[in-house]
């Protein structure tokens, strides 16, 4: 029986300069599941990444991808793998075809003519097939660079932030496409910055300073936070905001809107700060954490790598 995990590697490692970028961490990703990379900006996702499809070798770790050992056989997951850059990286002098096609070339895909014909149509480009991929707004590049991706048909795309700086409809269009594809068996391994996106992935993983700080499905790294949360409204919610933050019991006190939403892991301290506001015009109910305030959270408790 083929194995039902994509990705399942542990205690990957790689250091640089005598510091360790990424900690040990252990990833299982299941075949058609979209799984959410989150973390801040310089906590080793992409350096993960680049490990996992051959482009840089761990320093530790062992395990597979897509079958094939990631230490011995990086060149098999190259050829199986689909990589979509932080930094759009085609040629902007050359159209959206030629550029396709350039790929199809550095690749020798065999009938490379009616592969660049057919991610053209898949990813909704073959109306825009001659403009120059300079002229194209954030969100067409996008779709460029993914139909660059898919050109040799890959069973992973790892896409390394790929919707930063395009707008809502576009990061909307695009995570549609990203379901279509893995509903047709494609596995996802995507890092991200938005919530909201966070919440389309069927799985997620949460790395901070190197180190993997949670991982599952959103609902289960929330419940497993013991974070719990109220949220205030009231007059004046920046100022008791800032009164709130040095009490005992209280983590987080963020502004959402017109509410003021406030979390800790110590319920009854927790309320006991609240209480001394009660009678001035606040007014309390309980609350799920969100994801982000989870992510605060465990932002919080972790240590930044470059840091003496």
């Amino acid at each position: 029986m083929e194995n039902a995990l994509a990705i399942d590697v542990r205690g990957m490692t790689k250091r640089f300069d005598g510091r360790t970028v990424v900690n040990g961490i252990d990833l299982q990703v299941r075949r058609g599941e979209i799984c959410g990379f989150l973390g801040p900006n310089g906590s080793g996702k992409t350096t993960f990444i680049r490990m996992l499809c051959g482009l840089l070798r761990p320093d530790g770790g062992s395990g597979s991808c897509l079958g094939h050992d990631v230490i011995r056989e990086s060149e098999a997951i190259r050829r199986e793998v689909g990589y979509m850059t932080q930094r759009f990286s085609y040629y902007e002098d050359l159209s959206i075809a030629e550029n396709l096609d350039f790929v199809a070339r550095m690749f020798s895909l065999p009938d490379r003519k009616r592969r660049v014909e057919e991610s053209l149509e898949q990813l909704g480009l073959s109306g825009r097939r001659s403009q120059l991929a300079g002229e194209l707004s954030g969100g067409w590049k996008q779709r460029l660079a993914l139909a660059a991706c898919m050109l040799h048909k890959p069973r992973l795309l790892l896409l390394d932030e790929p919707t930063a700086g395009v707008d809502p409809k576009a990061r909307r269009d695009f995570w549609d496409r990203v379901h279509d594809l893995a509903a047709d068996g494609m596995t996802v391994l995507i890092s991200t910055h938005y919530m909201d996106e966070a919440e389309r992935c069927h799985s997620l993983a949460y790395i901070a300073y190197g180190d993997l700080l949670a991982q599952g499905n959103g609902a289960d790294i929330v419940a497993s936070s013991g974070l719990v949360t109220r949220v205030v409204t009231g007059p004046d919610l920046s100022l008791l905001a800032a009164r709130l933050r040095p009490l005992p019991g209280i983590l987080q006190a963020v502004a959402f809107g017109r509410e003021l939403h406030v979390s800790g892991i110590d319920e009854a301290a927790l309320e006991e700060s609240l209480e001394r506001f009660r009678g001035d015009g606040y007014r309390f109910r309980p609350s799920t954490p969100g994801l982000e305030d989870v992510f605060i959270h465990l932002m919080g408790k972790s240590r930044d790598n470059y840091s003496p």
